[in-house]
């Protein structure tokens, strides 16, 4: 049994002005992970910005990872940004023999607000009838800077 594994990760980060003294700052993280038979995936989002007189600073990263014991695996994560917003989106995903695992997460910073998202993270196992396991989607962990 050869096991194949997967990981893709990427970090950005956007400076608009120098830091002063009087700050606001936050942070938010999201994850999810599936798992079912021969197959995982795992995916994370994280962000934090510090407001201050002169502007905001923030940073964003992502990343995901899979793995498969005899069929495939795949990961991929984007970051995008420009002056006004960063944002960055991972999955993950494996299939072996009739099981499939998935993970997806999406992270943005926009405006002073920071938001993380499980889009999704679930398994599914076919036999004779198809079995699902799923997990909650869509938990979001979200701040807004003052």
């Amino acid at each position: 049994m050869s096991l194949k594994y997967i990981s893709s990760a990427v970090v950005a980060a956007l400076l608009i002005a120098s830091p002063s003294l009087a700050q606001e700052c936050g942070t938010v993280g999201t994850g999810g992970s599936a798992a079912a038979g021969g197959t995982s995936a795992s995916s994370l989002g994280t962000a934090g910005a510090c407001g201050t007189d002169g502007g905001t600073t923030a940073s964003i990263g992502s990343g995901g990872s899979a793995a498969a014991a005899e069929g495939k695996a795949q990961s991929r994560t984007k970051v995008s940004g420009n002056p006004n917003q960063l944002k960055a989106q991972s999955k993950a995903q494996a299939v072996d023999q009739g099981t499939f695992s998935k993970s997806k997460t999406k992270t943005r910073v926009k405006d002073g607000e920071l938001r993380s998202r499980k889009v999704a993270s679930f398994s599914v196992r076919w036999e004779a009838a198809p079995k699902h396991r799923l997990s909650p989607s869509g938990a979001t962990t979200r701040r807004t800077l003052p």
